[in-house]
């Protein structure tokens, strides 16, 4: 469309190592070596290593990276430095770990797997002592051009959403951490919705895909009893029950939760105790508060706030959503606009903007902290690298560190924590 920008011209379309050194990454000339360590100075008994995925140059969007990336952070600086690329992997656009932490899993964002229209899903162990990934299997993820993932609380399913196959589905984990049979497929219908919503930010000439389902995230409630979907093109919340010894899924009592035409809802969080669900939509950039009924599922919107200061303008669309490790903050990024939102949470689970802060790069997708808490990393799938913030755990609010890390076409991350 000639003037517009669409999702996927700007979203998964588009999207197809090293350290920067900088003053927070300087080491102490004063700093006593390795082997003289203050007594008063902790071992250094952990390592944290980051999983870093994105897109390859097969699939669609034609990117940059080269697999699945392993960097070792730095404890005190928080800078990430390159231990290894796994390439075996296509476009890898969206990993997350097994429960235990034993097996990774990755989408590959692709819709050519085996010949067919259909992406692919991909297993690996993880070495506990180096890092290293090793290769397991990979099977169809059931639709084409799969952008999230997640594994079922019990372990015993991986979930998937495949965003153009307009479909979700899930795969049984094996006792080897492989992947076996899928045992759900479902694929949603509705109205065709608008492309921008009634309350698009003033300027906003992006637009998102409403021409026909798009699941962009699944995931299990903190219980395992429910399974939320977020159909970016249906502009629904979807919840489904679970059978865990079938794999199979059932529709809750309310089957979904019709959000704000056009909206986009496109990742979630939920709260710890499962009460409360923090719904992010793309389009209009804006974050919906829900109450969330632990025996049913119901969903029950209770605000919508702005992941936008009052005075932007121009075309932007929301992408990640993060809960700080206490919950007492909630993060955003938004793409295009290139900003990261900053929000507090009351009591009630209510949200309140208290800032906003530039990325210091182009198009930022996912946010992840690192097992701390310090420091808040976001994958920045155009310029190509990855930046980080320093946290203030009072406040909430971020401070870049002028930490740049060069990684082809990120948006997702994973930490580890391994013995030293």
């Amino acid at each position: 469309m000639s003037g517009s920008f669409s999702r996927r011209a700007f979203g998964l379309g588009s999207l197809a190592c090293g350290f920067l050194g900088s003053a927070y990454a300087q080491a102490d000339d004063n700093a006593p070596a390795p082997d003289k360590q203050d007594a008063a100075t902790p071992p250094q008994l952990e390592r944290i290593l980051c999983y870093v995925g994105g897109y390859t140059q097969h699939g669609p969007p034609g990117g940059n990276g080269d697999g699945i990336t392993v960097f070792e952070m730095d404890r005190k600086t928080g800078a990430l430095n390159h231990l290894n690329t796994f390439t075996d992997v296509a476009s890898p656009s969206f990993i997350a770990f097994s429960p235990d932490k034993l097996f990774l899993y990755a989408v590959n964002e692709i819709n050519d797997f085996e010949g067919k229209n259909t992406g692919a899903v991909t297993a690996f162990s993880v070495n506990h002592g180096t890092g290293a990934l090793t290769k397991l299997n990979t099977v169809s993820s059931g639709g084409a051009d799969p952008a999230h993932l997640s594994v079922h609380p019990s372990g015993k399913y991986v979930m998937v959403a495949n965003y153009t196959g307009g479909n979700f589905a899930l795969l049984r984990v094996q006792k080897d951490g492989s992947l076996g049979q899928m045992t759900t497929l479902i694929h949603n219908t509705g109205p065709r919705m608008p492309d921008r919503a009634s309350d698009n930010p003033p300027g906003n000439f992006a637009i998102s895909d409403h021409s026909g389902s798009h699941p962009h995230m699944i995931h299990a409630d903190p219980s395992g009893r429910f399974v939320a979907v977020a159909d970016a093109g249906l502009d629904r919340m979807y919840v489904y029950g679970i059978n865990l010894e079938t794999g199979r899924l059932f529709p809750a009592k309310k089957p979904f939760t019709t959000m704000t035409a056009g909206s986009a809802p496109r990742h979630f969080q939920f709260s710890a105790d499962g009460l409360r669900l923090y719904i992010l939509c793309e389009q209009d950039s804006k974050v919906v508060v829900a109450n969330f009924d632990a025996k049913t599922g119901d969903i029950a919107p209770q605000q919508a706030v702005s992941s936008l200061t009052a005075h932007f303008r121009g075309s932007t669309l929301a992408a990640g959503i993060l809960f700080s490790p206490d919950e007492h903050f909630l993060y955003v990024s938004n793409r295009l606009g290139d900003s990261l939102a900053v929000f507090q949470v009351a009591k009630d689970g209510g949200l309140t903007l208290v800032d906003e802060i530039w990325t210091h790069a182009d198009y930022g997708r996912a946010l992840k902290f690192d097992p701390s808490g310090s420091y808040l990393f976001v994958a920045n799938q155009r310029s190509d690298s990855i930046t980080s913030f320093r946290v203030d755990k009072t406040t909430g609010k971020i401070g870049f560190t002028w930490d740049f890390t060069p990684i082809g076409s990120p948006t997702c991350f994973e930490f580890l924590t391994l013995p030293a």
